[in-house]
């Protein structure tokens, strides 16, 4: 086989030559880099569920926006790793997250996640100092 069947050949891979049809062109993509890499990096803080809510009140338990933001980041990473149900600890609450939908789905004051047993997580979450 010469170079010129060769090339005639892999130009021909179906038995016919390409048609205007059948050339695919790429498609300008509409977004910038700039935009893109915004939106990926762009985290948005996680939910309360109507649940979750209400034993936070209920319990009297209070986070700083500082401490809701670093929980928020740390369920990103975590739900990049591929955690989909992270226990996260802190000094004073337990909560359970559903990073898919990130939403808080319970929380718990520090005493009364002494001694219990968390069902239904794949991965946990230690922010204490």
């Amino acid at each position: 086989m010469n170079a010129h069947s060769l090339s005639t050949f892999s130009c021909r891979a179906n038995g016919h030559p390409p048609t205007k049809n059948s050339v695919k062109t790429a498609q300008p993509n509409t977004r910038s880099f700039q935009e893109a890499l915004q939106a990926a990096t762009t985290k948005e803080p996680l939910k309360l569920s109507k649940h979750a809510e209400m034993r936070m009140k209920e319990r009297q338990i209070h986070m700083s926006e500082e401490q809701w933001i670093r929980v928020t980041e740390k369920v990103h990473e975590a739900k990049a790793k591929g955690i989909s149900q992270p226990l996260v600890l802190t000094n004073d609450a337990a909560l359970v997250v559903s990073a898919q939908n990130e939403t808080v789905v319970t929380v718990l004051s520090e005493r009364e996640a002494t001694d219990k047993i968390f069902t239904n997580i794949d991965g946990t979450i230690v922010l204490k100092p």
